[in-house]
C-alpha cells in the first residue's frame, strides 16, 4: 500500500474547492475520472487538499447519459474567485446549454475564476464566449461542428488543453490527464504520479498527445503510403483532392493507389473519400443548425442535389430529413 505524504506545515493549508456543474445527460466517465483523482489526491497528500461540490440547473437531480440519476447539492450558485469550476457535458449538449446557464457562466467568469469544460462542455463555454481567442479541445466526434460554429476558438486535437484560466478536455479518460496535471501544479509531480499509480493509470498523457488513434491503428493497416493518403483526405474535406493528385503526392500511379485501397480497404479511393465527406456532413447536420446547402459546401459538394443524392445512397435518408429529425434536439 502506498504511504500518504508525511504531514507538515503545508498540510494545514485550506483545501482547494472544485465545483462540478453537471449538465443533463453528462458523461459519467469524464466526471467520475476527475472526481476520483481528487479523492485519491487527498489520501496521497495526507489531508483534505481538495473538496468538491456538485451543482446544476434547478439544484435537484440530474441524469447522466447512462440513465443514472444524481442528487445535486445546489443550484447555479455564486462561487468564489478561488474556486475551480468544471462543467461536465455529454450527449445533447446543445439542449443542456440553456440561456440561464450561459448567463451564470458569464457572470461568474468576470471574477477571473478557473473554468473548465469536460467532454462536450467546451461547447457550452464557447457559446458563452469564454473561449474566444483561446486554445481548446473537444471530443473528436464534435470537432467538425465546433470548428464550423466557433471560428474565434483555436481548436486542437489534444486530449486536454490548459490555456490560462480555461481548461478543456476531449472526454472519457482525458479528465484523468487534466486533473493529474492540476494536481502536479498544486502539489508536485510525485503526488500526481502516486495518484496515477493508485488508479492503475500507467501512461499519463500531456497536452501534446492527440485524442484519436493514429491512422494505421484506426484502419488496422500499417502501410505508410496508404496512411499518408488517408491523412491528406481527412485534412482536405472542403476541397477534395483528385485521386491522381493524391497518388502523385505519395509517389505512385493512380492505378497503384486504386489497387492499394482495394487490397486493404475493399473500396476505391474515391469511395473512401466520399464516405469521409458524408460522415462529416452527418456530424454537421446532427450537431449544428447550419443550412443543408452550407453543410454541402463545407464537405466539398458544389451541388446540393448531388449532395442529397450521395447522402441518401449512403444513409438511406435525405439530409433534409436528417436535419428535421435532429431539429428538436438542437433547440435551446
Amino acid at each position: 500500500m502506498t504511504t500518504p505524504a508525511t504531514t507538515g506545515p503545508a498540510n494545514t493549508a485550506k483545501p482547494k474547492r472544485v465545483v462540478f456543474v453537471l449538465l443533463n445527460e453528462f458523461t459519467l466517465l469524464s466526471f467520475a475520472s476527475a472526481l476520483d483523482c481528487l479523492r485519491i489526491a487527498n489520501r496521497m497528500v495526507g489531508r483534505p487538499a481538495y473538496e468538491w461540490r456538485l451543482i446544476g440547473e434547478g439544484g435537484d437531480t440530474v441524469t447522466c447519459s447512462a440513465g443514472t440519476e444524481f442528487k445535486l447539492e445546489g443550484d447555479l450558485e455564486e462561487v468564489t474567485r478561488d474556486d475551480t469550476v468544471l462543467l461536465c457535458g455529454g450527449v445533447n449538449v446543445h439542449k443542456a446549454t440553456t440561456k440561464r446557464l450561459l448567463s451564470w457562466l458569464r457572470r461568474e467568469a468576470r471574477k477571473g475564476i478557473v473554468l473548465g469544460g469536460l467532454c462536450t462542455a467546451a461547447y457550452t463555454l464557447a457559446r458563452a464566449g469564454l473561449l474566444d481567442g483561446k486554445r481548446a479541445t473537444i471530443h473528436w466526434e464534435n470537432q467538425d461542428s465546433f470548428a464550423e460554429e466557433f471560428e474565434e476558438v483555436t481548436l486542437t486535437k489534444s486530449v486536454f488543453v490548459m490555456d490560462g484560466n480555461r481548461l478543456t478536455t476531449a472526454g472519457g479518460t482525458s479528465s484523468i490527464d487534466l486533473v493529474l496535471k492540476m494536481i502536479a501544479n498544486d502539489h508536485g509531480e510525485e503526488i500526481a504520479n502516486l495518484v496515477a499509480d493508485q488508479m492503475i493509470y500507467s501512461s499519463i498523457r500531456t497536452d501534446q498527445d492527440t485524442q484519436r488513434l493514429s491512422v494505421p491503428t484506426r484502419i488496422g493497416v500499417r502501410h505508410p503510403k496508404l496512411s499518408q493518403v488517408i491523412q491528406m483526405m481527412e485534412q482536405n474535406i472542403e476541397e477534395p483532392i483528385s485521386p491522381s493528385t493524391l497518388a502523385k503526392d505519395v509517389g505512385m500511379s493512380t492505378r497503384q493507389l486504386e489497387r492499394l485501397f482495394r487490397r486493404y480497404l475493399n473500396r476505391s479511393p474515391k469511395r473512401y473519400y466520399m464516405e469521409l465527406r458524408l460522415s462529416k456532413a452527418r456530424n454537421l447536420l446532427m450537431q449544428t443548425d447550419m443550412s443543408v446547402i452550407n453543410v454541402a459546401l463545407a464537405c466539398g459538394f458544389a451541388s446540393p442535389s448531388h449532395f442529397s443524392k450521395c447522402y441518401r445512397a449512403h444513409y438511406s435518408t435525405t439530409p433534409y430529413r436528417e436535419r428535421g429529425a435532429q431539429g428538436a434536439r438542437l433547440s435551446i
